[in-house]
């Protein structure tokens, strides 16, 4: 991972967005994070899209419509998307407030596999019909495929 300093502050080049982005802790782990499903867990970088944006359906709830944002998709070859990363600084712990994000997310984009992460701490969550099936351990792409 390539880093540098920019008008005082730090950044670290991102490969997925081809740019050098500002090198926050949240950005850090994602980073690495990125790096690691590439180089020992077989996931092709051009299946992994980072910062995507999408909106929420309208529900009557009244929480439809608004622009969000997921960290990182990563998708299948036919371009499905099989898994939303969500990530955050390793200081900030992994809770049901983190997964209740992803699970909204997941209204929108429809993914089997939530990986939530932070540095030290990783939850895979299988979407089943009956509800998440959780784990510590990130899944190889070709394990993620089935």
């Amino acid at each position: 991972m390539r880093t540098r300093i920019n008008q005082n502050k730090e950044q670290i080049f991102c490969e997925w967005r081809h740019k050098w982005v500002r090198l926050t802790p949240e950005e850090w782990v994602r980073q690495q994070l990125l790096h690691r499903l590439v180089e020992q867990l077989g996931y092709p970088t051009s299946l992994i899209a980072v910062e995507v944006a999408f909106q929420l359906p309208s529900l009557q709830g009244g929480d439809g419509g608004r622009r969000l944002r997921a960290d990182a998709v990563v998708y299948n070859a036919d371009l499905q998307p099989l898994m939303l990363i969500e990530c955050k600084a390793e200081t900030v712990p992994l809770t049901q407030k983190t997964l209740d994000q992803a699970l909204i997310y997941n209204r929108r984009l429809e993914v089997p596999f939530l990986l939530l992460h932070n540095g030290p701490q990783s939850i895979v969550a299988a979407i089943t019909p009956t509800g998440c099936e959780f784990s510590t351990v990130i899944p190889s792409f070709n394990q993620l495929l089935g």
